[in-house]
């Protein structure tokens, strides 16, 4: 058995690591007050958070936030009807639709998908599109739609065209957009009816557009993880031990997260912790060990939750492998 497998085979019986935990605001003050007021049901006191997002990046980091919660549904329905014409409550009730979709088919293959949860799947995304098509139409400056839409579009498998539609629609609101270029990514991943080269490419080509800086040189080590993903056992530990690989992932980090000119927003950690896992797998625990020391204890449910068990767990074991 690998080192890595040796790492990763065992779940922690308490659910994760001793002093660690994830905390999906990253300790940010405004998201973990939006948290804690959605989980109340505060929808007005959601909104004031809201209402003072830095700009339309910031405003689609805290709807996914709010997306994300479990049972939002039940008061931004009611929110809505009292100002149907509101866009900010439709992109809110659009986004949580899909995020409701995707709970409702779940992370299972599709051959694991009962008809019942293929029959919710559709009809929550459907019932979502709907929602974000008026929020765009009402205020065309808004970046969220195009976000979400993306991620509904390769659920209900729209073509080729209609998916580049969307990503360009939210590229034209905010070129770097981190988040969009994740969603573009996973559409041309080869699971996504994608392709290795595709997937690469516009990594690449994303990260060499965007300035010295950005945080979209993580694209360059989400997509080598796909691919290792998406190799048999042995191939894929084979894949990742290529100097081309190495080198790609220490550009892609110079231009990025260890650029002097890197900015961290509130959701920081996503890069940091995609690297780290990035550099681990290539055979690079000095540079990975660098990273975990930045992350502290940031710890990301991805991409750690796609090695299974417990991603709390995964990321210890792996931190104190690099260490």
């Amino acid at each position: 058995m690998g080192l890595f497998a040796r790492l990763t085979r065992r779940r922690n019986a308490g659910g994760g690591a001793p002093g660690l935990t994830i905390d999906p605001a990253h300790g940010d003050p405004e998201l973990t007050l939006l948290r804690e007021r959605a989980a109340a049901g505060d929808w007005p006191g959601v909104r004031a958070v809201l209402d003072r997002a830095l700009d339309q990046d910031d405003l689609a980091l805290m709807i996914s936030h709010l997306a994300d919660h479990t049972g939002s549904e039940s008061w931004l329905g009611p929110a809505l009807e009292a100002d149907p014409e509101d866009p900010v409550t439709l992109l809110a009730y659009g986004a949580r639709h899909i995020h409701w979709g995707w709970e409702a088919r779940t992370g299972a293959r599709a051959q694991y998908v009962s008809e019942e949860q293929w029959r919710t799947f559709h009809e929550r995304l459907e019932a979502g599109e709907e929602l974000l098509f008026k929020a765009a139409e009402l205020d065309p400056e808004l970046l969220g739609p195009w976000l979400f839409l993306q991620m509904s579009g390769r659920g209900a498998s729209i073509d080729r065209a209609a998916a580049r539609y969307r990503f360009d629609a939210a590229l034209r609101r905010s070129p770097g957009h981190p988040a969009s270029h994740r969603q573009r990514l996973q559409q041309l991943c080869e699971k996504w009816s994608g392709s290795h080269e595709q997937m690469h490419s516009f990594a690449r080509a994303s990260m060499l557009a965007a300035p010295e800086g950005s945080p979209l040189g993580e694209l360059v080590a989400l997509a080598h993880i796909e691919h290792w993903l998406a190799l048999p056992s042995g191939e894929d530990a084979s894949y990742m031990d290529r100097d081309p690989v190495r080198a790609q992932l220490h550009e892609a980090a110079d231009r990025s997260i260890r650029h002097p000119d890197h900015l961290r927003r509130r959701n920081w950690p996503q890069a940091h912790n995609t690297f780290a896992l990035a550099f681990y797998l290539a055979g690079q625990p000095h540079a990975a060990n660098l990273i975990f020391q930045e992350i502290g204890g940031a710890v990301c449910e991805d991409p750690w939750n796609y090695l299974g068990g417990d991603p709390v767990d995964t990321f210890r074991r792996i931190r104190a492998a690099c260490a």
